[in-house]
């Protein structure tokens, strides 16, 4: 990745460079989940999030195509990753994977990136979830 130089002033369109800056940080350190979900305790879902408690709220008020249709959803496995490329690479690994796989990985006999217990966590504190209906990815 490489970075523009600009001076003071100078504007991209009609955004200033210390916008422009601030934005790429906010990008750059949002943290990325894979996380896996049991539905009705016989199928997985896989998906990746910037806002892991947001994203399995939305699965629970079924706001997701696919999981609104089970009435249990349940976070059972998430992995953070810095970035995007890295936790979409792992979502489509684990979805290669059979159901024996992935149970392995929720028993923790797979993997080393766990963050299952904060991700719960965050979900039991509700003062981490936002309150405005934008679809976190």
């Amino acid at each position: 990745m490489s970075l523009v130089r600009v001076q003071s002033g100078e504007h991209f369109g009609k955004l200033s460079a210390g916008y422009c800056l601030l934005s790429l940080l906010i990008i750059m350190s949002k943290p990325w989940f894979v996380y896996l979900l049991l539905c009705d305790q016989k199928t997985f879902y896989v998906g990746i999030t910037t806002n892991i408690a947001g994203r399995v709220n939305q699965h629970r008020a079924k706001e997701s195509f696919f999981t609104k249709k089970f009435f249990d959803v349940e976070l059972v496995c998430c992995e953070r990753y810095k970035l995007e490329h890295e936790a979409a690479m792992r979502e489509k690994q684990i979805k290669g994977w059979s159901r024996a796989k992935k149970q392995m990985l929720i028993d923790r006999k797979l993997g080393f990136n766990y963050c299952t217990d904060f991700a719960k966590a965050l979900l039991a504190d509700k003062s981490h979830v936002s309150l405005h209906r934008a679809k976190p990815r």
